[in-house]
């Protein structure tokens, strides 16, 4: 094993050690011999099977079979869960067809960033992931399931999915993904008209031409963002059925590997004796290889927030110093738009994660001797799933890349260093992705613009004001300022100026989007500006410096000056009504700072500061 990642593992377990403890424990006491069901009383049960067939009410009512929670993030609004409507009919058939029984305990909201991005309802997003998480563990609550099996793929479903799940940590668990819908108009001429458009030289018509190419079915967009990065996570973790999460969605192959996910969660649970509850197979080690996945692939951002979160759900506490640590040894092996052209379709094809895997763990940067849901050990995950005489089988995996401008190996890889940085310095730490940052963008030294909200950037854009080096520092945009949107509408702005020669950048206690890339943007700044975090205080001119090889975000003023500045308020108010963000005030209260996860959720045994 690589020694940073050995240090990195011991210093969380060090780290968690008491939290940890107190939710083993906690597993441990909420653990049942036998079916779940035969501890409620018979009005309870009477309630419990009342919608059920025949077969099925038998098969409950000898309470010796498991019965399945599914709970699905479906609607037909966001194209990676539309194909979910058809899923609980096929997990009940498959189920049943082996003696067990299944039902949809929740359904819990699934918001597309793609649709709310740069308005109103993106203030909502990040608040989603909790919102989801508390939906899954209210479906859970009626404590007659025996198993549950998890329909999710998009931004904050997958970890507020993850979140429920190990709050119910002594149930098998299991995550399916719907997958990717086919490739459409290339990510590089998508990304060329959006700029073309910020500039006026396409009209609306053009752009929507263009957008609709790019989305066009159901199934997961095919871009590497936080979609995509979830997959990963999920594999990298052992929660999902190896290589199986680009898998185009609606297929024959996707259909089986559905049956074959449901097959091998009821193998999971006590009726066939190998009884594996999730709490058995995430530890600080699947989170570490969460990490080494997410800086191999080029990853979103957005996991350096909810990877926290998810962490913390289960006693285990890491930071952006264990980001750092692991992206400093870990080799970029992936070329995925943002990152490059190809998408998730033309990575599946080159090897896609068995490549991938098969790499980090001959690298031994990954821990390989963890449990997942089909055994113990990662390597189970360098296999490919394919179709035999309309049968599904796991065929040995490619541990070779098959097209290597896309996966590439740890011997020639495409950076020697993982696609996410640590910055710190006077302003804060922060989060920089430099997967898709040429060498000429990591040093910017600029003049300070400005802005508390993303309207006030495009429209200094449209007038003309920006065409001049300088560092764009957007604030109030943190989770206590307004939920913390995604900022990704700035870049094709932000884009044509960088292309037109001029060294820009932004520093911001917000989010970009986990699709975000060429432009340097240091974001997640803590401490924000609500919570009188540094950005605040920084004014029109100031100097900025961001180094990301030193590691380094400095605001060049003497310190007595910026000792007598103080915190210029800016009115929040209209950000906290209307769209239903009235509704989370209590959220806006209490919530987390990004580098401790953004969460309403406490640490299990212990007070947030």
């Amino acid at each position: 094993m690589n020694e940073i990642i050995l240090e990195v593992t011991n210093n969380i377990i060090e780290r968690s050690k008491t939290s940890r403890e107190i939710y083993l424990n906690r597993v441990k006491e909420a653990s049942n011999k036998g079916v779940n069901r035969s501890k409620v009383g018979c009005s309870n049960l009477a309630h419990t099977i009342a919608p059920m067939n025949e077969q099925e009410k038998e098969l409950m009512s000898d309470k010796v079979t498991p019965n399945i929670a599914i709970v699905t993030a479906y609607n037909d609004m966001l194209s990676a869960h539309e194909p979910f409507s058809v899923y609980p009919s096929l997990i009940k058939r498959t189920l049943l067809n082996e003696g067990a029984t299944a039902q949809v305990a929740s359904g819990v909201p699934a918001m597309c960033d793609g649709v709310t991005q740069g308005y109103e309802g993106m203030e909502l997003s990040l608040f989603s992931r909790d919102n989801i998480a508390m939906g899954t563990a209210i479906g859970l609550s009626h404590n007659v399931y025996d198993g549950a099996i998890y329909l999710g793929v998009c931004d904050k479903i997958v970890p507020g999915l993850l979140i429920g799940a190990l709050s119910f940590g002594h149930l098998p668990a299991i995550f399916m993904p719907a997958g990717p819908m086919p490739s459409g108009i290339s990510n590089k001429e998508k990304a060329l008209v959006r700029q073309e458009f910020a500039q006026g030289k396409v009209d609306e018509k053009a752009l929507f031409k263009v957008e609709a190419a790019s989305y066009h079915s159901s199934g997961t967009c095919t871009f590497y963002g936080t979609a995509n990065s979830n997959q990963m996570l999920l594999e990298m973790m052992g929660l999902q059925l190896p290589n199986s999460s680009f898998v185009n969605a609606n297929t024959q192959l996707r259909d089986e590997l559905t049956q074959e996910a449901s097959k091998t969660l009821l193998n999971l649970t006590e009726y066939k004796n190998n009884f594996t509850p999730i709490a058995d197979i995430i530890d600080e080690r699947s989170f570490v290889n969460a990490i080494v996945g997410l800086m191999a692939t080029g990853g979103s951002t957005n996991h350096t927030i909810h990877l926290i979160a998810m962490a913390r759900a289960a006693g285990i506490i890491i930071n952006w110093d264990d980001f750092n640590m692991i992206s400093s040894v870990t080799p970029l092996l992936c070329r995925l738009y943002p990152n490059g052209s190809a998408d998730v379709n033309h990575f599946r094809d080159a090897g896609g994660m068995s490549v991938v895997i098969s790499e980090l763990i001959n690298a031994g940067l990954v821990h390989e001797d963890v449990n997942t849901i089909v055994g113990r050990g990662l390597k189970n995950y360098i296999v490919e799933p394919t179709l035999k005489e309309n049968k599904l089988v796991f065929n040995k995996g490619a541990i070779i890349s098959r097209d290597k401008d896309i996966v590439s190996s740890v011997e020639a890889p495409f950076s020697n260093e993982g696609g996410i940085t640590l910055l710190k310095g006077n302003i804060g730490r922060s989060i920089i992705k430099t997967s898709a940052l040429k060498d000429e963008h990591l040093y910017i030294k600029a003049p300070a613009m400005v802005f508390s909200t993303q309207d006030e950037l495009k429209n200094a854009f449209k007038e003309g004001l920006l065409n001049k080096d300088f560092v764009a520092v957007v604030k109030f945009q943190g989770p206590k300022s307004n939920g913390m949107p995604e900022l990704h509408g700035l870049l094709p702005s932000l884009g044509v100026l960088q292309d037109k020669g001029f060294k820009v950048a932004i520093v911001t206690d917000g989010r970009m989007s986990g699709a975000s890339g060429k432009v340097p943007s240091a974001i997640h700044l803590v401490n924000e500006a609500a919570k009188g975090g540094a950005i605040a205080l920084i004014e029109d001119g100031d100097m900025i410096c961001l180094d990301v090889k030193k590691g380094t975000l400095n605001i060049e003023i003497p310190a007595e000056e910026k000792i007598r500045r103080t915190i210029k308020k800016v009115d929040l108010s209209a950000n906290h009504y209307n769209y239903g963000r009235n509704l989370f005030s209590s959220v806006r209260d209490n919530i987390s700072s990004a580098e401790e996860g953004a969460t309403i959720f406490d640490i299990i045994g212990k007070e947030r500061n």
